[in-house]
């Protein structure tokens, strides 16, 4: 079954590049996935074509209103048969991780909605949003990049969509550590080398050193991936699947 994800956005014009190019294109052209736009402002009601207004009690910045906002999902859902998973990017979410985006490659309809200005009417949230995500704690001028990032991070998740299931299994996070280094051509540049165990073709010398230095890399790096992998007693059966 093709994923379908759908974005609501003021800036249709950011993502047509987005899914046009690179890996969210080819799993596009290939129907591994499907990538709709929606415009809000096509759901205002008014002349001005105003999505926004004034918040109640004051304060800085303008708010989305509700209705443009629930016009549109309506209006989307109805596009297909499935009404699709609701999705709001916001730094109040749950934080986009490898777990959450793998839950989220195993639906088969995302709805994104991607938010501007101030924030959102609390009620899109109480009645509209099945979840909140959120990239991190930081910042941003609007939904759209989050949403470019978890379209772009669950499209990889789909079957065919990397050409390999092998090149999942050895990116960073997808065995719960950061990747290992990888080199190629030429054998030294600048002084700096290539390490000679991935010189000599011994395969499962290769697969112990990869692992041996993603761990390191892991427990330097990300103290709190370290520990949940700690946690988990994969090791064991991370190093068989690296040797396979």
């Amino acid at each position: 079954m093709t994923l379908r994800i759908d974005i609501i956005t003021l800036f249709c014009e950011m993502f047509e590049g987005f899914r046009s190019v690179g890996i969210v294109g080819r799993a596009v052209r290939n129907g591994l996935v499907d990538v709709h736009l929606t415009n809000l402002r096509d759901f205002a009601r008014d002349k001005y074509g105003s999505v926004d207004d004034n918040p109640f009690g004051g304060g800085p910045g303008m708010i989305l209103m509700c209705q443009p906002i629930f016009d549109a999902v309506d209006a989307v859902k109805k596009q297909a048969s499935h009404p699709g998973k609701v999705i709001l990017l916001s730094p109040q979410g749950r934080t986009l991780d490898h777990d959450l985006v793998v839950e989220l490659s195993k639906e088969p309809r995302l709805i994104l909605l991607a938010g501007h200005y101030e924030g959102f009417d609390e009620r899109i949230r109480a009645g509209l949003a099945d979840m909140e995500v959120s990239l991190g704690d930081f910042v941003l001028s609007g939904g759209e990049v989050p949403a470019m990032a978890l379209t772009d991070a669950v499209v990889r998740l789909q079957e065919g969509a990397l050409g390999g299931a092998a090149s999942l299994d050895e990116e960073s996070f997808s065995m719960g550590l950061l990747e290992y280094p990888q080199y190629t051509r030429p054998r030294e540049f600048r002084g700096m080398e290539v390490p000679p165990v991935l010189l000599n073709g011994d395969h499962a010398k290769i697969n112990a050193w990869r692992l041996e230095q993603a761990e390191t890399r892991t427990r330097d790096r990300r103290p709190d991936l370290w520990e949940k992998y700690q946690r988990q007693g994969t090791g064991n059966d991370n190093d068989e699947r690296q040797r396979h």
